[in-house]
């Protein structure tokens, strides 16, 4: 899967990348094996750890991977009923979503939900289930986590387990905020980037001024 950023020339210059949940759980494999492709990455609650506190979704997960029930995923919902759960489940938020709305979600998923079920049960499988927890000592990108407190979906005990890994990494945990951390808290998650991502730069350029 690394090999397309050389097909489409990401690796030309550094760049910054962003990962949530199992998109996390990528984005930080990725940063242990190509650390001069990077100047940067955030990993916002992140799957492939080892969490010292599991949730109940994890739990469940658990549970279908020996009965191979890919149809039981909580985030691949098939109907209105099953998204309305699927957004508790992952927003402390409660957001008001007119059914409506919630249909027409439903309809732009289900033609891909048979490739989401595998791809999903093939990151929560065996091979893959602590990807992160087994690379995350690799990781010398500059790293930043966030996190919201109230995550159901994976628990924000996961924050102090990458802080522990990578010592000056930044950890920012935010308050009344699950797992949906791009939804519920646009602004403040986007700024938190925005700054990271400038000291990067700053520093960069300071160390390029002390070389010269």
């Amino acid at each position: 899967m690394f090999k397309e950023h050389e097909k489409i020339g990401l690796s030309r210059k550094p760049f910054h990348l962003i990962g949530t949940s199992m998109g996390g759980n990528v984005a930080g494999v990725y940063a242990s094996r190509h650390p001069s492709a990077l100047c940067g990455v955030t990993l916002i609650c992140p799957a492939g750890l080892q969490y010292p506190t599991e949730s109940k979704f994890v739990q469940h997960l658990r549970e279908l991977e020996q009965t191979q029930d890919s149809d039981g995923i909580p985030l691949i919902p098939s109907t209105t009923e099953e998204m309305e759960e699927m957004l508790k489940l992952c927003s402390y938020v409660r957001f008001k979503i007119p059914k409506q709305i919630l249909q027409g979600l439903v309809d732009v998923r289900i033609p891909n939900n048979d490739f989401y079920r595998e791809c999903f049960m093939e990151l929560v499988g065996e091979k893959s289930r602590h990807s992160l927890h087994e690379n995350m000592h690799l990781i010398s990108t500059p790293l930043q986590v966030i996190w919201g407190k109230n995550d159901q979906v994976l628990d924000v005990s996961g924050a102090s387990v990458l802080a522990k890994a990578i010592p000056g990494s930044q950890v920012h945990l935010l308050d009344n905020c699950g797992h949906s951390v791009g939804m519920e808290r646009p602004r403040k998650s986007a700024q938190l980037i925005m700054d990271f991502i400038i000291a990067q730069q700053n520093a960069a350029v300071n160390s390029n001024k002390k070389l010269s």
